[in-house]
This record gives structure tokens, C-alpha cells and sequence, in this order.
């Protein structure tokens, strides 16, 4: 699955399309995802619902389609304007945003999805560094979501580790590389939007991904096989990064509303990606024949093993690649982080609502609009 970008003319064609409230501001937002992904079901068409409740209508959203910008240019198109609020996927940049690459190093980590976005967007927010490096790359951050948490999607069953030997997996990722490499299969990187036409043409066996994409990327017509093992989630997004000329033109009172909306919108985000499309997609997969298969204890235990030892490998990493000396102690901190928000998801039983009081509560209250991003 390609996209193209609409030539200049047809973004303002657009954009002059959709009408505004001469009052209220209007701003370009982007989820680079097809309409089934819950980053734009229930990411940014939440967003574009919420922004002028939480604004008192001073701010309202124009989305613009992965046509006109996809994930891959997302970058580009929150540095040259043509997006003021955009769904960027860091790990696409590891070397200009070193913090968001160290969390997504720990993905193996990850087990409950609102406990992984809340972890994240509380240590971004309070990380000095990372503010300095966001503001480098020209954004302001403003929260992080979750998926369920990954399994194999094969077109062979997988029930133990000698199954695993030989397969070429798409890769979203580092860990999962080398995941893959350490129970004998070939990591394969490619776009989670090219997975369909690699598995089609056989140039992959399967996918270490969210179940949701069974449906998201219409791979229930081409898995045979499902098989949960600890994998982690992913985790390490900025799901609103707002281009830092939009936001420092924006007032107190403007950004204080966006960050009520954005605060929603995320936990609406990864109730959908982390627990409900999760269930959805399995009995869609169910229905189309597909065999969910119960791995076998020794390959549980051994892919648990590994993802604890993956800790140390992060921070080593972290250390060579971007010159954190600190690199543990980041590990250790945003790990306590994991901690909480666990313990706090579980307490209200993953409920999206208690999710988004809890949030803004503990992260975003604290947080001063007048300074935050500057």
C-alpha cells in the first residue's frame, strides 16, 4: 500500500473546501493512517471532535488524508507548514529523537497498553532533554498511545521456538529484530503499510504486530495463524507533535484547551488500538478461518526471559549509538514509571474515562501552558 501527495494546489483546493468559524482558529491535522487505524478512527477524528469543546471553540481541526501526507512524511510536513498537528512515529528518527529511542528500545517490556502511553507521555513531559530535543526537531509533544500487545500473525502455525527458525518477519523495530534473530528468524524492516503486499508476494511469512492489523491492514485475507507470545506493545508515538511555529503562536488559552483535547483523544486512541479493536479483529479472524494457536510454556518462558535481558541491551545500546551515560538510570526511572501507570490501570480496570482524569491529574495539570513547548 503506496501513498502520493496531492500537488500544492489540491491541499488548498482542499482546505478552502471545508469551511471554518471566522473566529476560531483552524488547524491542519494528520494522522497518515487509513480510515480503519484507529489513529484515525478514534485518534484524530476525536481530536477534531474535541478541539473547539475543550477550546470554547476558539480552535477548530482540518484533517488532511494520508494522500496528502503520510506517516513516512510526516517530518516534512510539520517542518514546512503544511501540517500544524501530526501523528509522528519517532522511531523514524532515533538519532534526532534519542529519548523516544531508548523507550521504544524497552518495547519488549510493554504489557498493558494504558500503562505504556501514560509512562511515556509522563517522562517525555518532565524530561528536560527530551524537550530540548523535541524543540530542535521543531515540535511540541503532547502525548503518547499504545497498542495491544503483539503477536505473530503467520501464514505457518507457530506453536514452539523451532517453529520461529527460518521465518521472515516484518520488523516494526530494533527489540523485535532482535527478537526475531534470537529464536532464529530474519527480521524483515519494512513499513507496517507494506506488510499486505509482502506477505502477498511472499516476500515475508508474517508480521510481529498488533492483532488489529488483521483488519487495519487487511492481512485476514492473507494469515493463516495467530500466535500470542510476550512481545510487548508498541508504545513509543507522539500522537498530536505540533509544529512549534503553530504552537508559539497560539495563546495560553488556545494550547490549555488543546492539551484537554489531546489528553481525551489519547486515552480514546489506545482504548480502541490497545483492548477494544483487539476483540474485534479476533473475531473477525475467527470468522475467516484463521487458528489462533497456544504457544508452547517453553517458548513463553524463554520469550520472557529474553525480553527481561533486553533491558540491559537498551541502555548499552543508548550509550553507544546517542552518548547516554545515563542511559540505566533513564532505563531504571522510566520503568518505575511503567510501574505506576500499571498498577494505576489495573486499579480502575482500564477504563478509558478514570484513564484520562488519572492523566490529567498526574501529568497534565502540572503542566504551565504559557511555558510548556517554548
Amino acid at each position: 500500500m503506496k501513498f502520493t501527495a496531492f500537488t500544492t494546489a489540491a491541499v488548498t483546493a482542499l482546505m478552502l473546501a471545508i469551511p471554518g468559524t471566522s473566529d476560531a482558529r483552524d488547524l491542519r491535522i494528520a494522522s497518515g493512517a487509513p480510515p480503519p487505524h484507529p489513529a484515525t478512527s478514534h485518534l484524530y477524528n476525536a481530536l477534531a471532535e474535541y478541539l473547539p469543546e475543550e477550546s470554547n471553540g476558539m480552535l477548530n481541526a482540518i484533517q488532511l488524508g494520508p494522500e496528502v501526507v503520510g506517516l513516512g512524511g510526516m517530518k516534512d510536513g510539520l517542518q514546512t507548514g503544511l501540517v500544524d498537528i501530526g501523528n509522528l512515529l519517532p522511531l523514524y528518527f532515533p538519532a534526532e529523537l534519542p529519548n523516544f529511542a531508548l523507550a521504544g528500545e524497552l518495547s519488549l517490556s510493554a504489557k498493558d497498553a494504558h500503562a505504556m502511553g501514560a509512562a511515556l507521555t509522563e517522562y517525555t513531559v518532565n524530561c528536560a532533554s527530551c524537550q530540548e530535543e523535541l524543540k530542535n526537531f521543531g515540535i511540541v509533544f503532547l502525548g503518547s498511545g499504545s497498542s495491544d500487545p503483539y503477536m505473530l500473525l503467520t501464514k505457518t502455525p507457530v506453536k514452539t521456538a523451532e517453529d520461529i527458525k527460518g521465518l521472515r518477519l516484518r520488523s516494526g523495530g530494533a527489540p523485535y529484530s532482535r527478537w526475531a534473530e534470537h529464536f532464529g528468524a530474519v527480521p524483515v524492516s519494512i513499513s507496517v503499510l507494506d506488510t499486505f503486499e509482502a506477505m502477498s508476494q511472499g516476500t515475508i511469512d508474517g508480521s510481529m504486530a498488533s492483532i488489529g492489523d488483521l483488519l487495519a491492514f487487511r492481512l485476514v485475507e492473507l494469515v493463516k495463524d495467530v500466535t500470542a507470545i510476550p512481545l510487548g506493545t508498541y508504545f513509543s508515538t507522539s500522537n498530536f507533535a505540533t509544529a512549534k511555529p503553530t504552537w508559539d503562536d497560539m495563546s495560553p488559552e488556545e494550547r490549555l484547551g488543546l492539551m484537554k483535547a489531546a489528553n481525551r483523544a489519547n486515552a480514546n486512541f489506545t482504548q480502541r488500538w490497545g483492548y477494544d479493536f483487539a476483540v474485534i479483529a479476533r473475531k473477525a479472524a475467527e470468522e475467516a478461518g484463521i487458528e489462533f494457536i497456544d504457544a508452547d510454556p517453553a517458548l513463553i518462558e524463554g520469550a520472557t526471559k529474553f525480553a527481561m535481558g533486553d533491558r540491559a541491551t537498551a541502555a548499552e545500546i543508548s550509550k553507544e549509538r546517542f552518548g547516554m551515560d545515563d542511559a540505566e538510570a533513564r532505563v531504571e526511572e522510566f520503568m518505575a514509571l511503567v510501574a505506576k501507570w500499571e498498577k494505576i490501570s489495573d486499579e480502575v480496570n482500564h477504563d478509558r474515562d478514570a484513564m484520562i482524569d488519572k492523566m490529567w491529574e498526574e501529568i497534565w495539570s502540572k503542566v504551565d501552558p504559557a511555558t510548556y513547548g517554548m
